[in-house]
This record gives structure tokens, C-alpha cells and sequence, in this order.
């Protein structure tokens, strides 16, 4: 599966936040956003408005493919219910978006790395797929050569990221536990950007 290679700063600074986590902030001395008239640019259109809540939303989750975002949003259309419910819901139990948010990696890139280098377990069977669908009640731990790396012990250490309600962490033992599907406002609360779940599934609802 394709990672994102792209430039980190650049995709912060068009959204203002420091979007990624990284210990150096991209926005300390560059406030506006890229290009040559960042701090100029036009008013958007509602098409370029709801273009933008979705780019957002592929941010927070680690620069998702498109092809993966809309696999998604139409899994989450077939189902019944409520579908930014179900949609979002999807987002937020991928695999490396858990093991990002129990705090195993300081980002949702190295989240992403240590998953597909093989140092997730799921229930204690290891599991490299970062798309995995994480379900209540299943265990996330990290590989006995996780557990000395400096970068993990490092992550669980910055109590300055609180650990979602939905989910558990035995810090001591590297294992944390989803302990109900998540809530649309508190999976809200989690993203480092606002995004407005209903103008994203309109537009993919919409434009696929």
C-alpha cells in the first residue's frame, strides 16, 4: 500500500495547524500559507470550500488515498445508519490511527511505519495492514523490539496527547485496548483540524 511522501510543512501550513505533530513546528516562522501570495488568496467557491473539508479530513488521517477514502465512505453508505457516523467511525479505527492515538508513535506517519514494518499485534497475532478495522474489545500491542525503540518510549512519555475515553492504555505492558466504537463528536474532538462531517460525505456522496 502506498505511503505519502510528500511535503509535510507545506500541507500545515496551507491549513495553518501543525497538523502532524512534529516536534518542530512548521508554522513558527512561516505563518501563512504556501506559495508566493499565500497570505492573498481569492474567495473560495462552495465546490472549493467542500473540496477543502475533505482534504482536510485526508490530513488528519495521514494523507489517505483517495481510492481508500471513497472504499470507505461507500462501505460506510451501504450500512445502515448514520453514514458520517459510519464513515468516520471507519477513519478512526484504522489500525494506525489507533496505534497513533494510545500514543505507541509521536505521529500518524510513524504510526503508519510501524505498522507496516511488522511491530503491531492485534489480539497478539501480528497484523501490517494499516487499514485493519479495529473492532471493540480487540488489544493493540507493540513487538518486544517496539518496546526498546527510543521514538516509542518517547511517544507514551508526552502526556501532553491525551488517550481518547473510548480507548485504554496499560503503559507499562505497550498495550492499549478499544473499549466502544467511537462517537461522531468525539472522534471530532480528535482531529487536528474542524472538519464538517456532513459537507464531506455530501461531496463524496456526490462526486463518486
Amino acid at each position: 500500500m502506498a505511503r505519502y511522501r510528500g511535503p509535510q510543512n507545506r500541507i500545515a501550513r496551507r491549513f495553518g495547524a501543525n497538523i502532524f505533530g512534529r516536534a518542530r513546528n512548521p508554522l513558527l516562522h512561516k505563518a501563512n500559507p504556501p506559495g508566493q501570495h499565500g497570505a492573498k488568496r481569492r474567495k473560495k467557491s462552495d465546490y472549493g470550500l467542500q473540496l477543502e473539508e475533505k482534504q482536510k479530513l485526508k490530513a488528519c488521517y495521514g494523507m489517505l488515498a483517495e481510492r481508500q477514502m471513497v472504499k470507505m465512505f461507500k462501505e460506510a453508505a451501504e450500512q445502515e445508519g448514520n453514514t458520517a457516523q459510519l464513515f468516520f467511525e471507519r477513519l478512526e479505527c484504522r489500525l494506525d490511527n489507533i496505534v497513533y492515538r494510545l500514543r505507541l508513535a509521536p505521529t500518524i506517519f510513524a504510526a503508519q511505519q510501524l505498522v507496516a514494518h511488522g511491530h503491531v499485534l492485534v489480539n497478539g497475532k501480528r497484523v501490517d495492514r494499516r487499514s485493519f478495522f479495529v473492532r471493540p474489545g480487540m488489544e493493540i500491542s507493540v513487538s518486544e523490539t517496539a518496546k526498546k525503540m527510543n521514538v516509542t518510549i518517547a511517544s507514551l512519555d508526552n502526556v501532553a496527547r491525551n488517550i481518547p475515553s473510548y480507548l485504554e492504555l496499560n503503559k507499562e505492558g505497550f498495550v492499549g485496548k478499544l473499549l466502544m466504537r467511537p462517537e461522531l463528536d468525539q472522534i471530532e474532538g480528535q482531529l487536528a483540524l474542524p472538519v464538517n462531517p456532513a459537507i464531506v460525505c455530501d461531496f463524496l456522496a456526490h462526486s463518486n
